[in-house]
């Protein structure tokens, strides 16, 4: 029996389908806030059993990138508010990724050309952020070198953090998921070849989760433990991450940690697919028997490999992203085993229709 087009209860939030359209930046809001083409994309969308927005960022501090909307100002509120408005309309449910890139920023997109922060003042090498070049133009720039946060500004961190949630939930989000993946602000503290830390923020690794952890536990009070799901990206390379000590164990303790704990989900971001090596063989297998919430993951999934994790028992959802760019109906075009659209590399960002909202369903020569 198929699971994939099965419904599916997310600790409250009922899902239509098993389908998760992953996080994707696409940088289309020129003024940081979401406008009509942000919501008619969402809703173009909104059959996937749940939507997990772009990355958005919790202040301008923690933006590393050109053009993504924000959720730290009211304007910011009313636009993502008629996003959701759009897809709860059209029978979608949508939670909020919530974002600080650390070091993955450039001073050209910062207030006042401030330094960006980390859990300390090591460079990412080889990184790009999406900011200004020395001509004053959009484009590619490489990281600058951050600063050490203290223990109060981390702190502060957290309390930007619970902001972001509550006003997800006055734009009328169904959730959020926390951005802990892909060399992010959060991925900084956990591994040690970016973390030197000697305070109770590095070191340990009870410590290098701590960050994380007292993130979520201040968001779970805030606005509940079941409406807050984690991404992290075990044995990512991106964005200057690269091996440590203990790093399969830091991974399971965290499932451990997050095993205690009433949460929505953690997606793990397998980063195969984007020229890293990737999770490897039989760890996702390891980490489902060391969590024992709802699990979902990302990388490379299609309609035969996403139905063979659901049977297999390895995952509860499947998170999709770039197919979903071109197939807007993507849900449909796997139920009928319809033909998908390939997506435009090009087009990925900018601040045009093209390649954004004007991708048509299919159309079968049967259909009236």
């Amino acid at each position: 029996m198929t699971k994939l087009f099965e419904p599916y209860d997310l600790s409250g939030t009922s899902l239509r389908n098993r389908i998760v359209m992953a996080p994707m930046t696409r940088s289309r809001s020129a003024d940081l806030i979401p406008n009509a083409s942000t919501a008619l994309y969402y809703r173009q969308r909104a059959s996937a059993g749940l939507i997990i927005s772009e990355g958005v960022p919790i202040s301008p501090e923690g933006r590393g990138y050109l053009f993504t909307p924000g959720i730290y100002t009211s304007e910011q509120v009313a636009g993502w508010r008629r996003v959701t408005d759009e897809v709860h309309d059209a029978g979608g449910k949508i939670f909020i990724q919530i974002w600080h890139v650390g070091r993955v920023s450039h001073t050209s997109i910062l207030p006042n050309g401030m330094i960006p922060v980390s859990s300390s003042s090591l460079q990412a090498n080889a990184t790009p952020a999406f900011g200004y070049n020395e001509k004053g133009e959009p484009g590619h720039v490489p990281a600058s070198k951050p600063r050490a946060l203290s223990v109060s500004e981390i702190k502060r961190v957290t309390a930007d953090f619970v902001r972001a949630a509550q006003f997800a939930m006055e734009a009328n989000f169904d959730g959020v998921e926390i951005h802990g993946a892909n060399g992010c602000l959060f991925e900084q503290f956990i591994n040690t070849t970016a973390n030197n830390s000697t305070d109770e923020y590095g070191g340990s690794i009870e410590n290098r989760l701590r960050f994380m952890l007292e993130t979520f536990d201040a968001l779970a009070s805030a606005i509940g433990g079941k409406r807050v799901g984690v991404r992290i990206s075990p044995f990512g390379r991106l964005h200057g991450m690269t091996s440590f000590p203990d790093e399969a164990e830091t991974w399971l303790a965290l499932a451990q940690a997050f095993s205690t704990r009433e949460m929505a989900y953690i997606h793990l971001s397998d980063q195969h697919t984007l020229g890293s090596a990737g999770i490897p063989a039989g760890f996702p297998q390891t980490f489902r028997q060391n969590f024992q919430g709802t699990l979902m993951a990302a990388g490379g999934f299609f309609r035969d490999n996403s139905e063979a994790a659901l049977q297999s028992g390895d995952l509860d959802l499947v998170a999709i992203g770039r197919p979903f760019i071109a197939n807007p109906d993507l849900v449909e075009r796997f139920k009928n085993n319809w033909p998908l659209t390939p997506d435009d590399k090009a087009s990925y960002y900018g601040l045009t229709e093209r390649g954004y909202t004007d991708f048509p369903a299919y159309h079968h020569p049967n259909m009236q």
